[in-house]
């Protein structure tokens, strides 16, 4: 019989634990996105929308990470997502952006135009039924 290394039983018992990848979209870094949450106030039960820049995506399987930075009220607002989390329900690509680097934190000593990416399809501004961005 032969014995499994300490790696393959973690990623055999993580296995069933990952979210299929039909129920993520593909994204990347510098895309705008819409992570629904889901907030459990006492015993309610509620889904809040955190719509902002993908920073970064870090670590893989059930450690994958998101950073999504969006501006409230004039003040940056960063938050980190696991993205295998049962409380993250959905998450939706609403523009993709054009980043060449694979971590975006220069974003935060931005603001106004040059806090914008441009693009990744050069002529149209958001991706088919999302919300208009500004240009």
């Amino acid at each position: 019989m032969a014995r499994l290394n300490r790696t393959q039983v973690i990623e055999g018992v993580v296995a069933g634990q990952l979210k299929a990848a039909n129920e993520l979209p593909k994204f990347s870094v510098g895309d705008t996105i819409d992570v629904h949450y889901k907030i459990i106030e006492g015993d309610k039960e509620r889904i809040q929308v955190f719509q902002g820049v993908l920073l970064a995506d870090t670590g893989r399987g059930i450690h994958r990470m998101i950073t999504v930075r969006r501006i409230v009220a004039n003040e940056g607002v960063e938050r980190s997502f696991p993205v295998n989390s049962p409380r993250v329900a959905k998450i939706d690509v609403i523009r993709r952006g054009d980043a060449r680097r694979a971590k975006l934190f220069y974003l935060r000593d931005r603001f106004g135009k040059s806090r914008r990416l441009r693009d990744q399809r050069r002529g149209l501004k958001h991706v088919e039924g999302g919300a208009s961005a500004s240009a």
